[in-house]
């Protein structure tokens, strides 16, 4: 019988990683040798212990962040797959993972049977999507966006927080006329006609955030 998969949990709330712990550890193939509640702590573990597979979160309340980390991780001299298991699925949040260099990007709603096999299938070295993590790259993919300015999306959170033209003007130090430039290549951009639209897809795309 071969040596089962030795993983480690990377999650800012004790009982997920409680959790976790107790679903991957009833299978005979995994065994999760430690936790860490942020990305700074799990570089530290894995300094002195040997892991196939990290289990990231995202976005944790305090230290390091799961992408800052996973870029750490993959730069280490033998690095072990890193598959992020997150609530976050906007374009924003599983594009910067992938190019930190994610094997993986799972949501923590996915069924158990699911997780296990893309922990799996990372430690193979290969690409392991959640169904509607795949399904939103391949859109992206098909039809690719021009990305916005610093300034732009800078001007697109302003917007979200109710400030018109006039106080964006004088917010950006810049002429309404300006404002109203940005706005068209904004929405172009996009692929909108209108304010409301432009935000509501900026957030669904992660450009902006509401927290």
């Amino acid at each position: 019988m071969s040596e089962p998969l030795r993983l480690l949990l990377v999650d800012d709330h004790p009982v997920v990683r409680r959790g976790l712990r107790a679903m991957f550890e009833d299978r005979s193939d995994m065994l999760v040798v430690d936790e860490a509640s942020d990305g700074r702590a799990a570089l530290d573990i894995l300094r002195n212990t040997v892991v196939q597979v990290v289990l990231m979160d995202l976005r944790m309340k305090s230290g390091m962040d799961g992408v800052t980390a996973t870029r750490e991780i993959t730069a280490l001299p033998e690095p072990p797959a890193v598959l992020v298991l997150t609530v976050y699925d906007t374009d924003a949040d599983i594009l910067a993972a992938v190019e930190a260099g994610a094997t993986g990007y799972m949501l923590k709603d996915s069924p158990p049977e699911q997780l296990c096999e893309a922990v799996r299938s990372a430690a193979l070295g290969e690409t392991a999507l959640g169904p509607d993590v795949a399904a939103r790259l391949f859109d992206r993919l098909r039809a690719p966006t021009e990305a916005l300015s610093p300034r732009e999306a800078e001007i697109l959170r302003l917007l979200s927080q109710g400030l018109s033209n006039r106080a964006l003007s004088r917010e950006l130090f810049i002429s309404e006329a300006t404002v109203k430039t940005h706005l068209v290549h904004i929405f172009d951009k996009l692929g909108v006609d209108n304010r409301t639209a432009a935000i509501s897809t900026a957030l669904q795309r992660g450009i902006i955030r509401t927290e």
